[in-house]
């Protein structure tokens, strides 16, 4: 009987690494149809140069935002998505109105044109533009340090590098983002007339770089502008020379009334649990300076693409995959949360949410802020997507647009590329479509694809 036990045994032990094995063949030549697919159709990389060349720069409340949302919507439906509808947003509507202009003015060096741009949501110097001397200061325990009658009327410059140490370059934008968002808000408590941010970026060249700034109630509302790393560098020297050297610059961005947007949303509905959703997802709004192919008009086309994917391999999934082409994730996220509230009002269930927003790179891997069990779930996947270039699979943060859904406790995955240029394009006229990869924005839409098959089989 013993003998007898262990050949059964044997047997059923064989047979289970059998159907094992058997399975993962089978996931290897699903995902294998995947990356040639989209390593063999160029319709990401031309809905990019649509969006890019045609509508452009798309900040929330244009009436580029307004045709990116009518384009995302169209494409999806050309897809053959099973479902494709809008979702609305009331969104704030900031204008830059004319080019930026600025000179920087000095006794012993002259006048020079300096490079800036405003910040969102600043307001306007009016048309005569600010006039005044200048402070720079590296952080706001340096502010704070100054007298106020120093501070007073003066043009506060925060001038503080980002770290290039850090190997991650998010991390290095992380320790500096604070005097862009908070600076005029800062300064303006010392009695500051203005402010002048050094460019987010470990780049040095002419080009600033934008994004949101933010005022406080019941402090002043000043003037807020980027100015380019090279010009950030010469203005210190000059200051450094010269402590009475001044700074004009002129912008005539202002607020206007709120605007009707959407988010818009693609769906194949899933044949065993189309109750179950599996969410994928990028902004299409962008800052005006540049095309937003980066930021994030590649993500959006990435996780267009998996819609699109599926379909032309006659992959049916058991849950229902939602494409979701977020609005307003660069002013104040109110796309996010309108997800989100919708997500908990109609009680709907997500297996998980992943967002692409980390620019158009080569993809390595796979961010997930979920509880150990997923992400040693996820973990498992590596062998399979390993010979596509994912090797991280880490615990680790999701993206902006998704982060409102983290109270629902559903597992948030966010794309992990290449993160060394990323910087070099954010928020700047140089995010045009001609600084894309066919080929990475291509592996991107891939690696989505592979990861939702894979959570669409096993789940999480």
């Amino acid at each position: 009987m013993k003998t007898l036990y262990r050949l059964l045994l044997i047997v059923l032990l064989s047979s289970s690494c059998a159907l094992v094995t058997h399975a993962q063949d089978n996931d290897s030549v699903i995902i294998r149809s995947i990356y040639d697919n989209a390593l063999t159709d160029n319709s990401s990389y031309e809905n990019l140069h649509y969006l890019c060349k045609k509508i452009g720069g798309r900040i929330c409340g244009s009436p580029q935002a307004a045709a990116a949302v009518e384009w995302a919507y169209q494409t999806l439906r050309q897809m053959d998505a099973d479902t494709v509808y809008r979702q609305p947003v009331k969104v704030r509507n900031w204008n830059r109105g004319e080019k930026e202009t600025a000179s920087m003015v000095s006794a012993m060096y002259g006048s020079k044109e300096l490079n800036v741009c405003a910040l969102g949501g600043s307001v306007g110097t009016g048309t005569k533009g600010l006039y005044g001397k200048v402070i720079e200061v590296k952080s706001f325990e340096e502010l704070a340090g100054l007298n106020k009658t120093v501070a007073y009327g003066k043009i506060i410059f925060f001038n503080q590098p980002a770290d290039p140490k850090f190997i991650y370059t998010f991390a290095a934008y992380g320790g500096v983002a604070g005097f862009r968002v908070h600076g005029a808000a800062e300064a303006a408590k010392y009695g500051a007339a203005g402010v002048i941010v050094r460019s987010l970026t470990l780049a040095d060249n002419n080009i600033p770089h934008t994004g949101i700034m933010r005022y406080e109630a019941g402090v002043d509302s000043i003037p807020a502008v980027a100015i380019s790393t090279a010009d950030a560098d010469l203005l210190s020297s000059w200051l450094k020379s010269d402590p009475q050297t001044n700074v004009w610059f002129r912008t005539t961005c202002q607020e206007l009334e709120e605007a009707d947007s959407y988010n818009v949303m693609g769906e194949i509905e899933g044949t065993k649990n189309p109750e179950e959703i599996i969410m994928v997802g990028g902004h299409i709004d962008a800052w005006d300076p540049g095309e937003g192919a980066h930021d994030d008009g590649g993500g959006t086309v990435q996780a267009m693409d998996v819609i699109r994917i599926f379909k032309a391999i006659g992959y049916k999934p058991r849950h229902t995959i939602r494409c979701v082409v977020f609005m307003d994730e660069e002013v104040a996220q109110r796309g996010g949360k309108a997800y989100a509230d919708a997500v908990k009002q109609h009680k709907e269930k997500h297996v998980a949410a992943i967002e692409t927003d980390r620019g158009v790179f080569t993809p390595t891997g796979f961010s997930i802020d979920a509880d150990d069990k997923s992400l040693k779930k996820v973990q498992k996947w590596k062998e399979l997507l390993l010979p596509y270039g994912i090797y991280i699979l880490e615990k680790g943060g999701s993206g902006v647009d998704i982060s409102f859904l983290k109270e629902q406790s559903i597992p948030l995955i966010a794309l992990i590329t290449e993160s060394q240029r990323y910087f070099d394009y954010q928020h700047a006229a140089s995010d045009v479509f001609e600084n894309v990869n066919k080929r990475e924005l291509q592996l991107g839409g891939a690696s989505l694809a592979a990861l939702i098959y894979l959570i669409d089989k096993y789940g999480l």
